[in-house]
């Protein structure tokens, strides 16, 4: 056996070994989720771990009201609505963006939102308009696309900010109804640009551990150990198991370009409500790039589809297994809600990984 199959026996040996009492650990992360299914780690646990998932999708957290925004944006003639490939299939109301590509709208599929800089310089009679899906994880890459086009004079750009802050939703994570979380999977990518001190609040006001969490099956097992032996403690702390990438501080220049760009506002996130503070909107610098005031767009908070359970998924008080839906007609071809549709979401998770 080499080293790292010797390290994940006894890191499973010393889990088994400890995990005498239940103890419910949330992935906040939607890559955690998949990996832990990719790599087996679910089957090498004790009944006693209970793994949940949680609200780290952003594609999954993205409310119907905000999908219904897009696809009415897309009907506009003059309009080019740019998106990463996870949202052209996520159902509103008014259908999906890739049923309004079919129908010949404008869609365009970016790999990065700078992409959407060259189009608009090319096409200076269209309107373009970002979709801003994202945690603090790609938040700065927007940022720095609309720094660009002020400086650069370009006006036939504008932003759709639906980004949202994994450290606001803090909170309702802590205080979810009928869940106990006894411990927090961290996530790496988040956690590489706010910085690990960043959660420092959930040990400190809410008594809940954490760990950094890298995305290699040693990260995993052994942050799963670390929080089986906070729980046995009683001594919760944040853990930055996850050091080779993620600091204390986190990413400076990151943050400051968050900062400058955007400003904290109230946003509706799917199965959680309108959370305050949760979302970031255009600061009043970039005003003139602001979507919804171009556009007079008008969100209304839309009810989920009849039967879907994406709500009480994202928050870990039910498994995909339990929606009547789930892999009968809500699968990955035919979604009825998100979950079943990213890349990150629980539902594929549990769709591809199924016995």
């Amino acid at each position: 056996m080499n080293d790292k199959v010797i390290l994940a026996k006894e890191l499973q040996a010393k889990i088994a070994a400890n995990a005498k009492e239940q103890i419910t650990i949330m992935e906040v992360c939607g890559t955690h989720t998949h990996a832990l299914f990719a790599h087996g780690i679910r089957s090498m646990l004790p009944p006693t771990v209970n793994l949940i998932s949680g609200p780290g999708c952003p594609v999954c957290v993205t409310s119907q009201g905000d999908i219904d925004a897009m696809v009415s944006l897309s009907e506009k003639s003059d309009v080019a609505v740019c998106t990463f490939g996870d949202m052209m299939r996520v159902p509103g109301t008014k259908g999906t963006l890739q049923q309004a590509r079919s129908e010949g709208a404008d869609i365009r599929l970016m790999y990065s939102p700078f992409d959407v800089i060259s189009w608009a310089k090319k096409e200076s009679q269209k309107q373009f308009v970002l979709v801003g899906i994202g945690f603090e994880t790609t938040t700065p890459s927007f940022a720095a696309t609309i720094k660009a086009a002020k400086s650069e004079g370009i006006k036939n750009i504008s932003l759709l900010s639906l980004h949202k802050s994994v450290i606001a939703a803090l909170d309702p994570l802590a205080n979810i109804p009928g869940v106990s979380v006894d411990g927090l999977m961290l996530p790496g990518h988040v956690t590489s640009i706010v910085g690990a001190d960043a959660f420092k609040v959930l040990p400190e006001k809410y008594g809940i551990p954490g760990v950094v969490t890298g995305f290699e099956a040693l990260d995993m097992l052994a942050s799963i150990e670390a929080l089986v032996r906070m729980k046995i403690s009683g001594k919760p702390k944040i853990i930055n198991q996850y050091t080779r990438v993620v600091k204390s501080f986190g990413n400076p220049v990151a943050m400051k370009m968050i900062d400058e760009v955007f400003s904290p506002c109230d946003s509706n996130w799917r199965g959680m409500g309108v959370l305050p503070g949760s979302g970031l909107m255009l600061a009043d610098k970039y005003k003139e790039f602001d979507a919804v005031s171009r556009f007079d767009l008008k969100i209304i908070d839309v009810p989920e589809p009849d039967g879907c359970i994406c709500g009480q998924v994202i928050t870990g008080s039910m498994r995909p297994t339990q929606c009547p839906l789930f892999a009968t007609s809500c699968t990955p071809t035919s979604p009825v809600g998100p979950c079943m549709v990213s890349g990150e979401g629980t539902c594929s998770a549990y769709y591809k990984y199924r016995e």
